[in-house]
């Protein structure tokens, strides 16, 4: 829940939908009606078609054309400022660093040909094409084939007076004579993204040769598993691998990956809701649905998509033989009897794949012979879980380069993979690429009384309190204290510590009034409430027995929407005094007094900052957890933070596939009124940073969101006589990358910057570290800038970004993106998870949401 004081541990690196944490401690299978792999067509096509899955197996041609998984890239969208004459900064001390990339090399003249391949008489079955052409693939050498395209860098010579290049003649299984004719249709350019497209297939073609497993879309090898058997989990680790090209080389990027691959099957989860659960049927539904299931029998993944309850193993679906049961069909196939007859059916809808390959009929798979992969809401909060995985996936970085190299290593000497890249004429760098780097100055955190500390390489200025009052504070001389009456002594007891570190902090609070409610039910919380807003307190604090998600929600709505009023929640377990943790809890209360006066318009700590007029501002969006068509997009902006400590906030509902355009433009104006009202005069310059933007959703923001932005904007300037429009620069802010850096094989110290070399050269982009961690390697953040002109050169852009990393008011250190994109993801995360609909405006000017 969001309203404990932040702890380094659960802060520091954690991916989206976990902020509630930093509050509260708390082969086929058979198809309907048929196997997978087999359709209603004569049995000679199916043994073609059984051929052509032979015929993949070779080492020079792909026959199964995009393999399995998804495409890699989208896309390219150029997001480059016009005009933009360098994003290459100069401030900073100069480093090498080394990175997780390797050069693909190429021949200069290296070339893709484009054909187009057609079968006389016609032939439907996708597979079936790839599985014919397949028998001439030494002629064809290295060939990307989807059915009706066809990829290599052979050229062709035109046969005379026809329009073909290459007409083969072959026999189907039936002895018909198939003719293949290939007529060539142009070249892709060097520049063209379906290059990269055929790049990424042909590494993927590559990959095969290590013998590993292909999960939904990146390789992992079983063989090499870690079992923890204690968690009825296993470990399996792999890669994330993308060929793109970037500024002057084309480059492989390797991240190291883990899957998580569940002991239990699916029967498992039945077996236990149907003890657990008065509905067992709804029950299993949302324990399943959506999930991705491995069948160890064939090696292949599906999603679960729904469950058919009416189906049984004993029901019959039809086959090239005949009727037959799943129980007789998997005896007979893979030698497996299934125990329970009586277990429903799950159902997976075919993929685009699977219907180019002619099977477009629902794949029903048996629940104890499905395995689920991924981790549960469950799993996720069982600490010991999460710290045994962690022992082997957070690899330092000596160990994460030594995997690299290896992984390198084994391309190199795989005898299928050499064979590969050598029939396309490619190879790979067998060193990691090395580039240059800089690391930004530190930033100067200013205390109260104008104290400044000098921030050090731990990014960390928790024990600096001790020694130092806030920039700015609000005495708390009213307020409430809600708490369950079994759990008063305790409550009191952590009140007096606050207190005590506020007065160290040279802040005043007052003792507070106490009401003690008979049990902890929802209902005696908002009544509480009701009873103690009307004595108009500063801020509320609320004692929950456990981490609970109901009485969370109930208070949140209660306090953020009915009666809007600041509020504090903690739990029994975090506050009250334990031997071992006896020495702690003066650090909690500090935590939560900080927390407390940030959410009444006071500022723990602020930075230096050169520029006057500047507002920054925050956007981000997270989906309802009630209605998946449902999303939240808040959007939190400062007053100017060279002479005002004050916030703006607002939030706004949408329902999937709608434009955000609107309502971001309409919260904006909302903030430059709040701003006009504060000063009297609009910003000078606007610094947007924008976050939960997929590469899939680039385009849409590029072309629409900033395009709509700027256009209202530059209307509200020319309107209050500022012709020349907003001065404006629009960054989209992306954590979850695959880039990694390292210097002298450690983490790079906070303020590390690189933009140059890796980064593209259709944007104008920079990678930023601003976290110290402890364990693992530090992740950097993508910065893209899609628009700019407010007159800053590249190093200012650099320096302004690192510098808003500290100033969040959750935790004393940097945090991994601005305060602005973080407070946005906290209030969005708020909205969506527990309040579903939007604040009072009354709390607008407030960081209630922390």
């Amino acid at each position: 829940m969001n309203n404990l004081p932040v702890n380094l541990a659960h802060s520091r690196g954690r991916g989206r939908g976990t902020n509630r944490n930093e509050d509260l401690n708390r082969g086929p299978a058979p198809i309907l009606g048929q196997p997978l792999g087999t359709t209603s067509e004569s049995s000679g096509q199916q043994d073609d078609i059984r051929k052509a899955n032979l015929c993949s197996e070779g080492a020079e041609g792909d026959a199964r054309g995009s393999l399995r998984g998804r495409r890699i890239l989208s896309d390219v969208v150029h997001s480059r400022p016009t005009g933009l004459v360098t994003k290459v900064g100069s401030t900073g001390r100069k480093i090498t660093v080394q990175t997780n990339y390797f050069k693909v090399k190429k021949p200069p003249n290296w070339t893709i040909y484009q054909y187009r391949v057609d079968f006389v008489p016609d032939v439907d079955n996708t597979r079936l094409r790839r599985g014919l052409l397949s028998e001439h693939r030494q002629l064809l050498g290295g060939y990307i084939f989807d059915g009706t395209v066809l990829f290599c860098i052979t050229q062709f010579k035109q046969i005379p007076n026809s329009p073909y290049v290459l007409e083969l003649l072959t026999k189907n299984r039936g002895g018909e004579n198939i003719l293949i004719k290939i007529k060539h249709v142009g070249t892709v350019e060097s520049a063209d993204n379906q290059q990269f497209q055929v790049l990424n297939l042909i590494l993927r073609r590559a990959l095969e040769g290590l013998q590993l497993q292909l999960v939904s879309r990146n390789f992992f090898d079983p063989q090499a598993k870690i079992v923890l058997d204690r968690f009825r989990v296993e470990l399996w680790p792999g890669y994330t691998t993308s060929i793109r090209q970037h500024e002057s080389d084309i480059l492989l990027c390797t991240e190291i990956a883990h899957k998580v691959m569940r002991t239990d099957s699916l029967y498992h989860v039945l077996s236990k809701v149907i003890r657990e659960s008065d509905d067992y049927q709804a029950a299993f539904k949302r324990e399943v649905i959506g999930v991705i299931v491995l069948t160890d029998y064939n090696n292949k993944t599906y999603r679960v998509d729904d469950v058919d309850f009416q189906a049984s193993p004993m029901s019959t679906f039809n086959s090239k033989d005949g009727d037959i049961s799943y129980v007789e069909y998997y005896k007979k196939r893979y030698n497996i009897t299934i125990r329970d007859y009586k277990q429903p059916l799950l159902v997976s809808h075919p993929t685009q794949k699977n219907i180019r390959g002619g099977i477009n009929q629902l794949i029903m798979l048996i629940p104890e012979l499905a395995r689920a992969t991924g981790l549960t809401d469950e799993m996720r909060s069982n600490f010991q879980l999460m710290k045994a995985m962690g022992e082997h996936t957070r690899l330092m970085p000596n160990r994460r380069i030594d995997r690299l190299r290896v992984f390198n290593q084994r391309l190199q000497e795989s005898q299928q993979s050499i064979e590969v890249l050598k029939s396309w004429n490619i190879e790979l760098d067998k060193s990691l690429v090395e580039i240059p780097g800089r690391v930004l100055p530190s930033e100067k955190i200013v205390f109260g009384n104008q104290k400044r500390f000098l921030c050090d390489a731990r990014a960390d200025w928790t024990f600096e309190f001790r020694s130092n009052s806030m920039f700015t504070h609000i005495d708390i001389k009213r307020w409430y204290v809600i708490t369950p009456r079994r759990s008063i002594r305790e409550t009191q007891e952590f009140v007096k510590l606050c207190i005590r570190a506020a007065s160290g902090m040279k802040m005043h609070i007052s003792e507070p009034r106490y009401d003690e409610m008979p049990d902890d039910r929802s209902g005696n919380y908002s009544q509480a409430i009701d009873n103690a807003v009307a004595r108009d307190p500063q801020i509320i604090m609320l004692v929950l027995k456990t981490n609970n998600e109901e009485k969370y929600s109930c208070i949140k709505k209660r306090t953020c929407v009915d009666r809007p009023v600041p509020s504090q929640v903690v739990t029994l377990r975090t506050i009250a005094p334990r031997p071992e943790r006896a020495s702690g809890l003066m650090s909690v209360a500090t935590k939560v007094v900080i927390q407390m006066n940030a959410k009444l318009m006071g500022a723990p700590w602020m930075i230096e900052l050169p520029l006057r007029g500047l507002m920054t501002v925050g956007f981000d969006v997270c989906h309802s957890s009630k209605n998946k068509n449902k999303s939240y997009g808040a959007l939190v902006a400062t007053m100017d933070m060279k002479s005002s400590t004050r916030y703006f906030s607002s939030v706004s509902e949408h329902m999937k596939g709608q434009e955000l355009s609107d309502q971001m433009s309409l919260k904006m104006t909302c903030a430059l009124k709040a701003y006009r009202e504060h000063h009297g005069a609009l910003p000078e310059r606007i610094l947007f940073y924008r976050d939960g933007v997929g590469d899939g959703q680039l385009y849409q923001v590029v072309n629409t969101e900033v395009k709509f932005l700027k256009n209202q904007l530059d209307q509200i300037y020319k309107s209050a006589g500022k012709e020349e429009g907003c001065r404006m620069a629009f960054i989209v802010v992306t954590k979850r990358i695959n880039t990694r850096y390292f210097v002298n094989m450690r983490n790079p110290e906070p303020g590390t910057v690189i933009d140059d070399i890796i980064t593209l050269p259709e944007r104008y982009d920079f990678f930023l570290v601003s976290q110290a961690v402890h364990q693992g390697t530090v992740s950097p953040t993508s910065y893209n800038v899609i628009h700019d002109n407010m007159g800053l050169q590249a190093d200012k852009l650099q320096m302004l970004s690192y510098k808003m990393t500290h100033i969040y008011y959750n935790w004393s250190g940097t945090c991994r993106v601005p305060a602005v994109c973080q407070y946005a993801h906290k209030l969005a995360f708020l909205v969506a998870e527990s309040i579903h609909r939007s604040p009072s405006s009354g709390l607008e000017n407030q960081l209630y949401f922390l």
